[in-house]
């Protein structure tokens, strides 16, 4: 259906009759009482009519571009049908990190060797995109945090922002207990009652102002629960020259400084050496948050005002081309 958002503006279609009948007439022009007509006078005559009727679709015209450019200033809307959304309730921000160490190519996607951090996104985003009815924020962390997207339920931004993400982006160390702080800043003005972070990192904290122990007790007491996973290979065999030598590349990780976050704030610790289970700790993350939702309805809403406004140029725009052609 159609709508009018301020239809009060529809007031001022009638100033053009207002002014025209509101405002003193012209003084005629005093002509001289006799007049000898010639020849040439009834082609003056004839061409005066034509100018009149032309002058009064100029007038009509301008009249009509007034019309819709008041109908434009109303704000024309179209709503849509009513479509139906599930809300559950829950506000869950994401924290990724993006040091340097995310660099490490222990990972497989469709037989390709990728880094960590390019796992961690093909499997976040389907995460991501399941996540109808949540409010979803992102958080990117390395030397500093940063809030890359608030609490909300555009899902698709904070999907695209995660892509855009790259190494390197908040710094080479990694500030877990900054991290931490932010999501409980962020959260700490909803107003539901789940309320969860889901930490990344495959390193220990090597950055920032406040400890990732300190941090998570304040979490705990803002009633934030958090689900760390840990992201990185086990220990591999390499061929040298001098035989096979060993290489753990998750040498870094501080898990124990991870399962203690977790266990103060009520959630779990994860441990993701491929993307395999990178995926099905995601699939767990619903199992251990369900969602509970509530259907709500709401109507699309397009924009109609730029058809009036663009015709309502067009229509002013031949005016003023009449108008400079006769002056």
């Amino acid at each position: 259906m159609l709508q009018i958002e301020w239809p009060w503006v529809l007031m001022l279609l009638a100033l053009p009759v207002a002014v025209y009948y509101g405002l003193p007439a012209r003084p005629a022009r005093q002509q001289a009482a006799l007049r000898v007509p010639f020849i040439d006078d009834f082609k003056l005559s004839q061409q005066a009519s034509r100018g009149k009727l032309n002058l009064r679709w100029v007038r009509w015209l301008g009249l009509l571009a007034w019309c819709l450019a008041v109908v434009a200033a109303s704000r024309p809307q179209w709503l849509g049908d009513p479509l139906s959304i599930n809300i559950s309730g829950r506000d869950l921000m994401i924290a990724v990190d993006l040091s340097d160490s995310m660099r490490t190519s222990d990972f497989e996607i469709d037989g390709a060797v990728v880094d960590r951090l390019a796992a961690t996104k093909s499997v976040a985003v389907e995460f991501i995109q399941n996540r109808k009815g949540d409010r979803l924020g992102l958080i990117l962390f390395g030397s500093q945090a940063y809030l890359q997207t608030p609490l909300t339920f555009d899902t698709s931004t904070v999907e695209k922002l995660l892509l855009e993400s790259v190494i390197g982006l908040a710094g080479e160390r990694t500030a877990i207990g900054d991290a931490i702080g932010l999501a409980i800043k962020r959260l700490a003005h909803s107003e539901q009652d789940n309320r969860v972070l889901i930490l990344i990192t495959d390193g220990a904290n090597t950055a920032g102002v406040v400890t990732p122990i300190k941090a998570a007790q304040l979490a705990a007491r803002r009633g934030v629960k958090i689900y760390t996973i840990g992201i990185g290979a086990d220990e591999q065999s390499s061929s040298t020259w001098f035989g096979f030598r060993k290489i753990n590349s998750s040498a870094q990780l501080d898990e124990t400084t991870l399962r203690n976050i977790a266990e103060l704030t009520g959630g779990r610790y994860f441990r993701a050496r491929d993307t395999g289970e990178l995926a099905e700790i995601y699939a767990l993350l619903d199992q251990l948050e369900p969602v509970n939702s509530d259907e709500q309805s709401f109507r699309p809403i397009s924009a109609l005002f730029y058809w009036p406004l663009a015709l309502a140029l067009c229509l002013a725009a031949l005016v003023c081309v009449y108008q400079a052609q006769h002056d």
